[in-house]
């Protein structure tokens, strides 16, 4: 594909997690001149995304089971293969523009501005705060929402994962390695791991599960000592424990897509259209954990973002471009006064 502006690229995905790799390396493959920019506004997500931090995948086909850094770092290698026509950036983006009848985009990062002819958001999510009392104030001093990142120092320790999903109770696992003793509390009547989990929790003595109960308040002095209940557990509503992680689900990084009046639902997910993993603005397309999809896991993110970067293509190769970006100049050129 030719560029009829300097430094135009065809398409610019927002997000290097595995979905913007994925991404970057198909629209690479289709010629397209790429750029993956690594992080946005509110998040300082490495390259690879959240699953780096995940420290066991196995639902991934083709591998039995790695790390997420791994799974990542493949992701990586594959897109960079492509090195004639893709470029990882870590640059953190901060404004996206629409121009609106030369069918372009602008994209500010904290270092330069690219254009692009159509745009990828694959931004995901960040981790949804606890909104109890003392979680604020705690965080980062016994209150956290990583155990991959600090779940090593409760060697020994009593500590608690707040949620009941499939992500809370592989929180929960990890960090048994660890700790003595691990609370997974949770609202609902049951928590809700996938099997090959749920049997595991089972059989972890050092894993005690309660359900139908939250944490009202999160209590320390320098560093977090317990926790209170709004429900007695052995006999008390004040649990002992040295540190708490969040696990409560997450919030979709959309804000960008939403500054160029591309729609969201009630939880600020981007609608697609989920056929070809198109928005409601002409050449931006999304993928991955900040759709409106229910089901979100590495695979199909990675197979939205492939989507994605193929209905990029089409529509990058359909579409005539007027991409000037200088005002004056544009307006001269509409007006015939220019060569």
């Amino acid at each position: 594909m030719t560029n009829k502006a300097e430094g135009m690229y065809d398409v610019i995905i927002i997000g290097a997690g595995v979905t913007g790799l994925a991404a970057g390396m198909y629209a690479g493959r289709l010629n397209m001149r790429t750029l993956v920019l690594g992080a946005t506004s509110g998040t300082e997500q490495p390259i690879g995304g959240v699953i780096t931090l995940t420290e066991v995948v196995e639902n991934y086909p083709a591998f039995i089971r790695l790390t997420g850094s791994e799974l990542a770092e493949n992701m990586r290698k594959h897109a960079e293969d492509y090195k004639e026509k893709v470029t990882i950036e870590e640059g953190k983006v901060l404004e996206v523009k629409r121009h609106d009848e030369r069918g372009c985009f602008a994209v500010k990062t904290d270092e330069k501005d690219y254009e692009a002819k159509s745009i990828i958001f694959a931004t995901g999510t960040r981790w949804r705060k606890l909104p109890m009392k003392g979680a604020k104030e705690f965080e980062n001093r016994g209150v956290h929402y990583c155990a991959l990142c600090d779940g090593p120092v409760y060697n020994g320790k009593v500590v608690a994962v707040v949620g009941g999903s499939d992500t809370a109770v592989k929180e929960a696992l990890f960090l048994a390695e660890y700790a003595k003793k691990v609370y997974i509390i949770y609202r609902g009547d049951k928590i809700r791991p996938e099997p090959v989990n749920a049997r595991r929790v089972d059989e972890n003595k050092k894993i005690v599960v309660i359900n139908n109960t939250n944490i009202t308040e999160i209590v320390g002095d320098k560093l977090v000592s317990e926790v209170k209940l709004d429900k007695k557990f052995e006999g008390s509503d004040a649990l002992k424990v040295d540190g708490v992680f969040g696990a409560i689900g997450s919030t979709p990084l959309s804000e960008l897509a939403v500054g160029i009046g591309v729609k969201t639902n009630e939880k600020g997910e981007i609608m697609i259209n989920h056929k070809d993993s198109s928005t409601n603005v002409k050449g931006v397309f999304a993928a991955g954990d900040v759709t409106d999809k229910d089901f979100k896991q590495a695979i199909t993110g990675v197979a939205e973002g492939v989507t994605a970067a193929h209905s990029a293509y089409q529509y990058v190769s359909e579409i005539e471009f007027v991409c000037v970006f200088d005002d004056k100049l544009y307006a001269e050129s509409k007006a015939g006064n220019t060569e």
